[in-house]
């Protein structure tokens, strides 16, 4: 059975499967994205670092977890990677699935 985990060889790999995956836009993908990576990387080790135990973060991560965006940040950090942000138009627009509201209390 192939799994992503298996072919993440270089820091290089690990960051574009991670950026793929925040491209999809896709919350439950990016859990299962950084999931992939601490297990790649060591879940225990990488659960130390986030501050959590290693089956709270498995749990957190899977698509059950609905985990909360101070954990993914913790786990981001823990991985060595950070987030950032770019404008719309340098990948195409929107992810799939997004729909943007347009805020009645704003001018946007």
């Amino acid at each position: 059975m192939w799994h992503p985990a298996k072919h993440l060889e270089t820091e290089e790999d690990i960051a574009a499967y991670l950026e793929a995956a925040f491209e999809e836009g896709d919350p439950s993908l990016i859990a299962a994205a950084l999931c992939d990576i601490a297990r790649r990387k060591g879940m225990a080790q990488i659960a130390c670092a986030a501050g959590f135990g290693r089956q709270s973060l498995d749990k957190a991560l899977s698509p059950e977890g609905n985990a909360e965006f101070a954990t993914i940040m913790k786990v981001v950090n823990a991985l060595g990677f950070k987030l950032h942000a770019a404008p719309l138009a340098e990948w195409g627009g929107y992810p799939k699935g997004f729909r943007r509201f347009r805020c009645v209390l704003c001018d946007f």
